[in-house]
């Protein structure tokens, strides 16, 4: 059995969001001024299902809190999308979650009254968001239906949070949500110096925070997303970094030390999970060969270029591949 390497958008997000205080912060700024009324975030209460398979893991990541809403139990659910594209069937994902929420509430509770959902969609692809954000949008022919035909028909919406679209003055909240959403926004910027320019600007929040010690473990669990996430950032931006921060907070200096000792090995085990992925990537074109027969050269070379965690959940799905256009979904 291969050892799953987690996703390092899945880590951020959950180390992140998956903080009560964190994730009611930001609610209280981000929800719409209607619903936030109903919730009482003091209620907020992480839980520890998940409701996404193994197969989807690499583009999705999710939160549920119990909360109070309306006076009664209820919950949210985050969904993070940190693929660099939209999927356009989100909304049936989504219903899909929320039915097994409902269903696993069910089974513990012997309850047959289900409580409200409300699904939020947290994005931060390369690409705006470019969808409708109700189940009615994917349903063919569902606006033209007569409107007392319609209620025959599930539909509902979800909040979306298209993080491309924020501006530096529309992200709000206390400090470490505002380093996230900054962090989450531009972590796919192409340019380095346009990533480091969002770096600087977030370590500068940490100068907000009262206690300098959870600044400093924050800036760990940074730097540990940044670094993970953009392979191609070297050893000088990482430098500029440690720069930045020393001087921003110099007590702590003997954690930046650490983070740069735990750089420099781990840009010794770099060249092993490259050749980790060399050999996944090998064996994946093996046996698509095996089940396909011979392969286009852009399928090999697409193949090539993946990282040992998309190998992973895409030779774990060849047995049951149809045809090479299921395969086609890795490579985009």
């Amino acid at each position: 059995m291969r050892l799953k390497i987690q996703n390092p958008h899945d880590r951020f997000f959950k180390e992140t969001f998956g903080k009560v205080e964190v994730a009611k912060d930001f609610l209280n700024n981000y929800l719409p001024e209607n619903i936030i009324k109903v919730i009482d975030v003091d209620t907020l209460e992480p839980q520890k299902d998940s409701f996404i398979n193994e197969e989807l893991q690499e583009g999705f990541s999710d939160l549920l809190f119990k909360a109070s809403i309306n006076k009664r139990e209820g919950y949210i659910y985050f969904l993070f999308e940190h693929k660099s594209y939209s999927s356009k069937d989100i909304a049936l994902q989504l219903l899909r979650y929320m039915v097994e929420i409902w269903e696993t509430k069910i089974k513990k509770e012997k309850s047959d009254k289900l409580p409200v959902i409300i699904p939020l969609v947290v994005y931060h692809g390369k690409d705006r968001w470019k969808i409708g954000t109700t189940l009615g949008e994917i349903i063919t022919g569902y606006e033209e239906l007569p409107e007392d035909i319609k209620k025959f028909t599930p539909n509902y919406e979800y909040l979306l949070y298209d993080l491309s679209r924020y501006t530096d003055d529309e992200i709000k909240g206390e400090a470490i949500d505002r380093i996230a959403m900054t962090i989450m926004r531009d972590i796919f910027t192409e340019d380095n110096k346009g990533l480091l320019d969002s770096v600087f600007r977030a370590v500068s929040y940490l100068l907000e925070l009262d206690d300098k010690q959870t600044g400093i473990e924050y800036f760990e669990t940074l730097m540990r997303y940044i670094f993970s996430a953009r392979a191609d950032l070297t050893r000088a931006d990482f430098n500029a970094v440690v720069k930045k921060i020393d001087t921003t907070h110099p007590e702590g200096s003997e954690t930046v030390m650490t983070l740069a000792e735990i750089f420099k090995e781990e840009g010794r085990e770099a060249g092993m999970k490259a050749g980790e992925a060399k050999a996944l990537a090998r064996t994946a074109i093996k046996l698509l060969t095996k089940k396909f027969g011979l392969l286009p050269e852009e399928f090999k070379t697409g193949i090539l270029k993946l990282d040992s965690p998309t190998l992973d959940v895409m030779i774990d799905g060849i047995l049951d591949y149809k045809s090479l256009e299921e395969v086609k979904r890795y490579l985009q």
